[in-house]
Formats: structure tokens, sequence, C-alpha cells
């Protein structure tokens, strides 16, 4: 449920943004109603493209058995976290840029296309942090069944309602949180949460890989526990639980799950070492 709420909830937030942005744009225009018209039917449009995603998504899924849906989802997974990195350094280098840079399209948009180029920047805007959305939920709750995944769908919905307060408060006064602040906290829950997948994604595909006939060395590379450290924190329920659910946390990690953990942060460091946090401007 935490997973998927906050998944939403950050998703939406910047969603929320880019449309605030826009809305604020186009307030100044001649025209105005007409164009904010133009606005959220792309905005409209981009939900619909992210619900058909997810459709097919499921479909595909539930067209696949045994080692087939195995490997989707472990794909699926490993591609959430691929994206979360890749969304969270593109934040991290375009922060304070992001309202001029849209802007400055939504200026070319309308001089070339007019409303309709508009709808498209719009479309192409939400439909892009739906899609991350979609593949981001999928990778997180594709195993969940019965009353865990009712509660993955409800946590999805409190994420909604819980973006549309936030979204309000941070419009609304700077002195509880700034969106520079709020952005810097979310990016660093998102990665942690991106390590989570990854470990979740590598357990799945170790799972095949021992079906397999492999050395006795790889086996105990892919299978044998590293150590065991159950008797502290339990990676199975209360708070052990939910750190495994958001950092990938293992009691009892193997050889290959610790090297993909630490490879992770690695890769993170790496990428988001040359950039520098930069203002988020937020949309008046």
């Amino acid at each position: 449920m935490t997973q998927s709420m906050f998944i939403v909830w950050r998703e939406s937030v910047e969603a929320l943004l880019v449309i605030g942005i826009l809305q604020a744009w186009v307030s100044r225009q001649q025209q105005a109603e007409r164009l904010r018209r133009y606005v959220w039917s792309g905005a409209a449009l981009g939900l619909l493209l992210s619900g058909v995603l997810a459709g097919l998504i499921l479909i595909a899924g539930e067209a696949m058995s045994g080692a087939a849906n195995e490997w989707f989802q472990a794909s699926l997974a490993l591609l959430a976290s691929l994206l979360i990195v890749q969304m969270v350094g593109w934040m991290h280098r375009n922060a304070g840029t992001l309202r001029h840079d849209l802007t400055r399209r939504a200026d070319q948009r309308l001089g070339r296309q007019g409303g309709m180029g508009l709808l498209v920047l719009a479309l192409l805007a939400v439909s892009r942090e739906g899609s991350e959305t979609v593949v981001f939920l999928y990778g997180a709750g594709a195993r969940l069944q019965g009353p865990s995944l009712g509660l993955f769908a409800v946590g999805a919905i409190a994420g909604l309602v819980l973006s549309l307060l936030t979204v309000s408060l941070l419009h609304g006064s700077r002195r509880f949180i700034s969106w520079t602040r709020f952005f810097a906290i979310s990016e660093a829950i998102l990665l942690l949460l991106g390590a989570a997948l990854l470990v979740s994604g590598v357990e799945r595909i170790a799972g095949q890989l021992l079906a397999m006939d492999w050395p006795e060395a790889v086996y105990r590379g892919i299978g044998d526990a590293l150590w065991d450290s159950s008797v502290i924190l339990d990676d199975g329920h209360g708070l052990g639980g939910f750190i495994a659910d958001f950092t990938g946390y293992r009691a009892s990690p193997s050889l290959l799950i610790l090297l993909a953990w630490l490879g992770y942060w690695w890769a993170v460091a790496g990428w988001l070492r040359p950039a520098k946090a930069e203002k988020l401007p937020c949309p008046s």
C-alpha cells in the first residue's frame, strides 16, 4: 500500500506541476479560456493513453504463464528501476529551467500549431508521467493477490488524493515546505524505491536461473545466503517488511542480490555526481 501511495503521489504532483505551469502561462494569453480547454483536453488524453498502456501490460501479463510470466514481471521491475534513476537524474539537471523550457515550448507550439500544439504538449507531459506510473505500479505490485492487491489499489487512490492536497499546500505557502525541498525528499525516496524494484526483479530472475542446469558455484552465488540478520530485522513483516519494500533490504541476501544492490547505488552516485541541485521554480 505504501509503495503505490508514494508512486502515485510523487508522479501526480509532477504532472500537476506541469499543468500548473501551462495554466499560468495560458492565463496571460489572449483567448485564455479557449486555450485552457486545449490544455485540459490534452491532459485528459494523456491519462487515457496511460490507461491504455496499463491495459496492454495487464493483458500481456495475463497471456503469459509460468516462466514467461516471471521473466515479464522481472523485466518490468528492472525497467521501473531504470526509469526511476533516469527520471531523478533528469529532474536533478533540469529542475531549474523547467518552467522556462516548458513556456518556451508552449510559445513555439502556439505560434506554429495554435491550440492543437498546446493540446499535444499537455498530452505528452501527462502521458509521460502516467506511463511511468503504470510501469512503476506494475513492477511493484505484479505479485500481489487478494487483500494485498486491494490495499495496493487503495494506496494508489490515497496517493492521488494526497497529491492534490500537496499541490494545494505548496501553492498556498512556502513556510512549511518549498518545491525544492519537496522534490529533494521525494527523489531520495524514489531512489530507495528504485533499489527495492531492482532487488525484486533480480530475485525473480534468480528464481528462473536456479531452475536451469548450472555449475554448483553458480548455484551458490544465486541462491545461497551470505548471512541471516532476520533475528535483528526480519524483512517479512513489521518494520523490516516496510524497509524491505522501500529499500530492497534483505535479511538473507545472496551474492547476486548484494552485488545488484551495491551496483545500483554505485551507478546512481555516478549518474547524479555531475549535477548540482537547482531551485525548482513554482508556477505562479
